[in-house]
């Protein structure tokens, strides 16, 4: 979204920048010059002005003879490459225009608010009834059960809004009142819009029921996990596979404190000492090409899982991608303490 607090017209007088510069309080002291026709010209920042009047400039002297003309940008054609972004990043951008092909400017990517901008579409399940936590999910969902000073589903939605996600869909069931009544307001100026669930429909049916998507990536999560994972991240290594469906991995290690016999039938072969076994467990969270979820029956009982292999079957790209960081799945007490305990030490 352009803030009007970072336009300036190219023939005001510098005097007039520095008092815009001035107001623009907290944010990146940067204003986006354009011309009489809207055009963006240049840029100019408080150091540009300060090194301007050092070097004699005048502060009647008009915007135009002491801005940046060689500025960056990122045209509307490639608004959606997060890697050209991450290449904005890199040089320190902190707001990045995204210019039309006739110069004006569409929008600006904050990348001092947000880490980079994704062209994501992100949906939360929120429907399940959490009976493995009862009697604390009697009366309130899981979804809202307290961590620290927040909601379970606030610390999902807010790591996404902070990747620059900003259609997000909570589909919800049991007590569904209340984290309708939840999100009535926007949480960090972004309307988190709640799809109700009309019957069980799994952990992925209910996608369903969204109408319409503005995306053609979709990410879909269980909306009571604790987790940091690296969202720009995750979509880079799904787009980068050219996969149709990405699944989220957990390590998970076995360790057997035996000697294990390796037998041919009743022949020992060998021995192995207390052997360790690594494997990954799916972490409930998928990217996914919007085409894809027309492989999911209307109003038919579908897991994520269920998806995962009718893909496979289909001969279509499933992925995995190695979540390395934070993971919690609060499907009972003793997991829920655990996130409660960890919230204390870790900044999310």
């Amino acid at each position: 979204m352009v803030d009007k607090r970072n336009i300036i017209l190219s023939d005001e007088s510098l005097i007039a920048a520095l008092r815009k510069i001035n107001d623009i309080g907290s944010g990146p002291l940067v204003l986006f010059v354009v011309d009489s026709y809207g055009k963006m010209v240049g840029t100019l920042t408080d150091g540009d002005s300060r090194r301007a009047l050092v070097a004699g400039a005048s502060v009647t002297d008009k915007v135009e003879k002491v801005m940046n003309r060689n500025f960056r940008f990122i045209s509307i054609e490639d608004a959606g490459n997060v890697e050209k972004i991450q290449r904005q990043k890199e040089m320190q951008m902190k707001l990045v225009p995204i210019l039309g092909k006739d110069r004006r400017i569409i929008d600006v990517i904050d990348l001092h608010r947000f880490k980079t901008r994704l062209p994501v579409d992100a949906v939360l399940m929120a429907g399940g009834k959490g009976e493995r936590l009862r009697p604390l999910t009697e009366k309130t969902p899981k979804p809202l059960l307290p961590v620290g000073d927040k909601a379970i589903i606030d610390y999902n939605v807010d790591n996404l809004i902070s990747y620059g996600v900003f259609h997000i869909f909570v589909t919800v069931n049991y007590l569904r009142e209340q984290i309708e009544e939840h999100y009535l307001s926007p949480r960090k100026g972004v309307k988190v819009q709640t799809v109700r669930e009309p019957k069980y429909l799994g952990t992925i049916g209910s996608v369903k029921f969204i109408e319409r998507f503005h995306n053609d990536t979709i990410l879909v999560m269980n909306s009571d996990l604790f987790t940091n994972i690296d969202f720009e991240d995750f979509y880079l290594h799904f787009t980068k596979n050219e996969a149709d469906m990405s699944v989220a991995a957990v390590p998970y290690n076995i360790s057997i404190p035996y000697g294990i016999l390796d037998l041919e039938g009743r022949r020992i072969k060998g021995l192995l000492e207390k052997p360790t076994y690594n494997h990954y467990a799916n972490a409930g969270i998928y990217l996914v090409r919007r085409r894809v979820l027309d492989e999911i029956p209307e109003g038919e009982f579908f897991n994520a899982t269920d998806l995962v292999e009718k893909l496979i079957k289909e001969g279509k790209k499933v992925i995995r991608y190695p979540l390395n960081g934070t993971w919690i799945d609060i499907g009972n007490p003793q997991e829920y303490q655990k996130a409660k305990d960890l919230v204390k030490h870790i900044r999310f």
